[in-house]
């Protein structure tokens, strides 16, 4: 996933920011002939301010963020004078006498609000996510809906918008280069579909929305994070039969750093629940571990989510209408790649019925093994990743364990790297003296042909106050303009120390989900663009999964495993188990594609549903029941722990843009293996090309075309998933 951090206000407010609209927005306009580049302007020594928080951020590699001066109680009276130092920026472009041009509009607000970018990242991007303490939350719990009013502030200033309209139509534009077309359409369509066209009345109305929205997606997060860390499963030695001796391990690990030596402990994170559900031979402790993760939020008591849903949806609505959209799901995917909810609807819905007919086959397999053993069972959502294992091994003589044995943490963290040299010439090397926000992060220099390119941060650890799940932020976007700023980013995964000295196995899919958020990190890291509002991951919600979801399939090239798969001893993954890994590459999509898709059709419908009360679990068994999901298995992420939607606007009726991007992902690198391969540099060069470096300096559906040649088709999704072609027998 990559993290969307929507209250930032600088650097672009008008672009970072949830937009909103009165009618659908045109389209971008058409690219004009080439003009010269802008030039940065001279740099000038930033000023310094007493709140460490707003300095620019100094030191080696372009600066980096001094986490060693960072202090909660620093981010209040940081953000305020952060806010207060914007308005001045916004007021100055606004009232500028001189007639609007590009440069003293839009470039002005690409430059402006550097020190609130900087506080925001910390605050908003890092502490939010990786060190949500009860102090900094009461600072959330005050500054959130702050931060919402002031963005309101700026996208329903009526003299700016004004300005931003009249280059957006201005005739000099047309001569502009296309990237500064862009820019400017970007700045009027999302400042028109943030309100800024609307009545005072109006807008008065929408900021108090978005101020309480902000309100209750602090809430949710909170809640979601309290139960993680409240709900842990402690087991004695006589209950962890079938569980392989390195989880055993890390669960002995786990459960003397919260002070229960002796004894082993399931957190309620995936990386832990996983796991533990695959291999545990008892069933009363899989289905309590499974209740545990699948219950996040929905114990009906002082962190239960239900009731903070039922009022964004709302809220949502409310806000839609006012912007002239019949739903929030309709005005959400107006300016995306599928532009209207039917649009994605009905890719979902045309994938549906193979994924449940695969599920059904799945679940009659499974119950045929628990039959012939005598368990005098029906297969239970519990049971699943158990007796999926058994079939995986009858079916194909594939143990997970056995692979797991080949896949550590450290050695797949050197395979993306070994791969991004490959594919884009990239060099990573770990650095010292950097500081970091948790001793656990490891920072490391990224090079190209022996230049500088920007920081890789990798926080690969669960802890109390980090969210669940996986990720990938950019701390700072890469710009010529501002003086040629290079990149930072992070990866961030919760994975379980293992003891000291020995190594970290993890699952096939936890490899693939580190292929997946480094594939958001080269996305940032490839951007070779002008102006940070179009810089690599600042694109489409549907498109920002592409370059990530693409990236999973150099996983399983041979030359990947040879080299990186290899067990504690350093012996390399055998010939024949990668056939095995090959052979069952489409086993288990049934589950995988259903209830990820249970998720996304849910998100879609909830949207789509209108202003009333909603109950949140009411609405899932309604929609579920209708759909037809199977018995054996639920949502992905059931509601009051879909964190992608309700924590904030950034995935809401969004969710199925993983899908729509993995079509593009399948087709994409068909077409490596249609000419010459996956490390074919032609194809490589080309993918960067059109792809890779090219941020939102064009529309996304065109930059696909310019790789591809065409639209993507969705054959090559159905033939990596194992199912049948459209017209297929």
């Amino acid at each position: 996933m990559r993290k969307i951090i929507l209250a930032g206000v600088s650097a672009a407010a008008l672009i970072a920011l949830p937009a909103m609209a009165l009618a659908a927005a045109p389209s971008a306009p058409a690219p004009a002939a080439k003009a010269s580049a802008p030039k940065a302007k001279p740099h000038k020594a930033a000023p310094h301010y007493k709140n460490a928080l707003l300095n620019a951020w100094t030191g080696p590699y372009g600066g980096y963020p001094r986490f060693e001066k960072v202090k909660v109680s620093d981010f209040k009276p940081a953000l305020e004078e952060a806010m207060a130092l914007n308005r001045a920026e916004i007021n100055a472009i606004a009232n500028n006498p001189a007639k609007p041009t590009f440069a003293n509009t839009i470039e002005a607000l690409e430059r402006s609000g550097q020190p609130l970018a900087r506080v925001q990242m910390i605050y908003g991007g890092i502490w939010a996510a990786n060190l949500s303490t009860p102090g900094y939350q009461k600072v959330q719990d005050e500054m959130d809906p702050k931060l919402a009013a002031f963005a309101d502030e700026i996208v329903q200033n009526p003299k700016l918008f004004a300005r931003i309209e009249a280059v957006y139509n201005s005739p000099a534009t047309k001569k502009l280069r296309p990237e500064q077309q862009r820019l400017a359409w970007l700045y009027w369509n999302n400042a028109v579909r943030a309100g800024a066209k609307l009545d005072p009345a109006a807008k008065k109305r929408v900021g108090e929305i978005n101020q309480r929205l902000a309100t209750l997606f602090a809430k949710f997060s909170q809640n979601l994070q309290a139960e993680e860390a409240g709900w842990v499963t402690y087991l004695k030695a006589d209950e962890l039969g079938g569980l392989p001796e390195a989880q055993k391990a890390a669960m002995a690990a786990a459960a003397e750093e919260k002070g229960h030596k002796g004894e082993y402990a399931v957190t309620n994170t995936r990386s832990s629940m996983d796991p533990f559900l695959t291999y545990s031979t008892n069933r009363a402790l899989r289905e309590k571990v499974w209740k545990n993760y699948y219950s996040r939020g929905d114990h009906k008591d002082e962190h239960d989510n239900s009731a903070i849903i039922s009022e964004i949806l709302k809220l949502r609505f409310e806000r839609a209408n006012l912007l002239g959209y019949p739903t929030f799901a309709h005005w959400k995917l107006g300016d995306k790649m599928a532009k209207t909810p039917d649009a994605a609807m009905k890719l979902m819905l045309d994938v549906w019925p193979s994924a449940i007919a695969r599920v059904h086959q799945e679940v009659a397999d499974m119950q045929a093994i628990a039959d012939k053993e005598g368990a005098g069972i029906k297969i239970a959502p519990w049971d699943y990743r158990y007796y999926e294992e058994k079939v995986r091994k009858a079916k194909y003589d594939l143990d997970n364990g056995q692979v797991k044995a080949y896949l550590q943490l450290d050695k797949i963290r050197d395979a993306v790297f070994w791969e991004a040299g490959q594919l884009y010439g990239f060099k990573f090397h770990q650095v010292k003296g950097v500081p970091t926000f948790h001793p656990d992060v490891t920072v490391y220099e990224v090079t190209k042909n022996g230049k500088h390119v920007g920081l890789w941060y990798l926080d690969p650890y669960a802890r109390p106050g980090k969210n669940s799940g996986a990720w990938e932020q950019a701390y700072r976007p890469q710009s010529h303009f501002l003086n040629n700023q290079a990149v930072i980013v992070s990866n961030n995964t919760n994975f379980v120390k293992a003891k000291p000295g020995e190594p970290i196995l993890i699952s096939w899919d936890d490899a693939i989900t580190i292929f997946h958020e480094f594939g958001h990190a080269l996305h940032d890291l490839n951007s070779d663009v002008t102006y940070p509002s179009q810089a690599g991951t600042n694109v489409a919600t549907d498109f920002v999964e592409f370059p990530s979801q693409v990236n999973e399939n150099w996983l399983s090239t041979p030359e990947i495993l040879s080299k990186f798969a290899v067990d504690a001893k350093g012996e390399p993954i055998p010939p024949a188990l990668v056939a095995k890994i090959q052979k069952a590459s489409t086993f288990n999509q049934g589950f995988a594609v259903t209830e990820y898709l249970a998720s996304a059709i849910y998100d879609m419908k909830i949207h789509l549903a209108g202003g009333g009360d909603i109950d949140a679990d009411t609405f899932e068994k309604q929609t579920l029941g209708g759909l037809g999901l199977p018995d054996e298995l639920v949502m992905r992420h059931r509601p009051t722990q879909f964190a992608h939607i309700f924590s904030s606007d950034g995935y809401a009726a969004g969710y199925y843009s993983y899908l729509w991007s993995e079509v593009l992902d399948h087709d994409a690198f068909e077409a490596f293996l249609e000419n010459g391969g996956p490390y074919d540099k032609a194809m490589a060069k080309k993918f960067h090309d059109t792809i890779m470096s090219k941020g939102n300096t064009i529309d996304q559906g065109q930059e696909y075309r310019n790789f591809r040649g065409r639209d993507a088709k969705i054959d090559g999704y159905l033939r990596a998933k194992g199912f049948p072609l459209p017209g297929a027998k």
